[in-house]
């Protein structure tokens, strides 16, 4: 049952700041009116149910400073309501303590496992929408990238749109450096420092997505260095070059030496090992992330500490052989 969205049942005049200019009106308007169809939204702006400075506009329309946004009442799906932040597994107080870092223009949350960065695919509430509740009071607030549900660490989210602009530049550019923590499968080989294998997404029945090495896929590269050996296991820091879904994880799987912990990738018998040393979770975490900042372009190292279950693992494996930072042996 469709009803006036209690937030949108009058008309509003809203007034474009920098956040959001030369942005297209079709994506303001999706990120404002978050329970609304997109082809709802189209309507609206077909109809002249939403004008720019009195005047009708088209979807492609990019705003500008200082443009009055006229919206009329809105309807929403009853069975759409937003989730409440503080419900579930992830709880306010949680995520307030996994910042990292934040000013005018970025945040940085050490991201816990198992907390999706944002909600879809069955997923009603995701760190975005989380954020978004805590902290109603920020105007704008968007993730700069993504980390797999499974995955911990650092994640990136801009506070103004100039930053998410510039931000996206700085990652197609490759400005921007990351690296993860990986417990695999095995004994590293020291001669592997670089997988470069092609990735190709496949869908399987049910929806669930994989991905495969195929040489139709597309070029993805990530180097590899030792960190530690322990017997059964090594400690590895992953540099992707590319940015790949899962594309440590199938690196990794192609070369023998599955993450543990990994559902899709790595065998019942190796995860139900790791169970028994303490590897309940896939053991992938963003340790670091390097990028100019967007306000004054000095270069940034943001790094997330492994969670305490995580280092106890490593704590209790025992080891085989140790290195130094440098990848060489002692």
């Amino acid at each position: 049952m469709s009803k006036l969205d209690p937030k949108f049942s009058k008309v509003q005049l809203l007034e474009i700041d920098e956040n959001h200019h030369n942005q297209r009106i079709d994506n303001y308007l999706i990120t404002l009116l978050k329970r609304v169809p997109k082809s709802h939204i189209y309507k609206l702006c077909r109809k002249g149910e939403v004008r720019v400075n009195k005047k009708r506009i088209k979807p492609d329309y990019r705003l500008q400073d200082g443009d009055i946004v006229r919206l009329a009442p809105v309807k929403v799906d009853e069975r759409k309501v937003s989730p409440i932040a503080t419900a579930g597994l992830f709880m306010k107080d949680q995520i307030i303590d996994s910042i990292l870092y934040q000013d005018d223009h970025i945040l940085v949350i050490n991201k816990p496992s198992g907390l999706a960065v944002h909600g879809g695919s069955g997923i009603s509430l995701g760190l975005i929408e989380s954020l978004r509740q805590i902290f109603p009071e920020q105007r704008y607030l968007e993730l700069v990238h993504r980390l797999d549900r499974d995955t911990s660490g650092v994640v990136l989210l801009a506070k103004k749109r100039s930053a998410l602009t510039y931000l996206h530049e700085c990652f197609r550019a490759k400005k921007v450096n990351k690296q993860y923590w990986c417990l695999v499968k095995g004994s590293w080989p020291n001669r592997i420092s670089l997988v470069d294998a092609p990735l190709k997404k496949n869908d399987l029945q049910g929806g669930e997505r994989i991905v495969v090495v195929d040489p139709e896929g597309k070029s993805s590269q990530t180097r590899f260095r030792i960190v530690k050996k322990y017997e059964g296991y090594t400690w590895v820091e992953a540099s992707p070059i590319t940015g790949r879904t899962h594309q440590i994880r199938v690196h990794c799987a192609s070369q023998n030496h599955p993450i543990i912990g990994d559902s899709k990738y790595c065998d019942e018998v190796d995860n139900k090992k790791g169970r028994k040393v303490g590897v309940k979770r896939l053991y992938l975490h963003a340790a670091s992330l390097r990028f100019p900042h967007p306000d004054t372009r000095e270069p940034m190292e943001i790094k997330a500490p492994l969670d305490k279950k995580l280092v106890q693992v490593l704590n209790e494996l025992p080891e085989k052989e140790a290195l130094n930072v440098k990848g060489r042996r002692r």
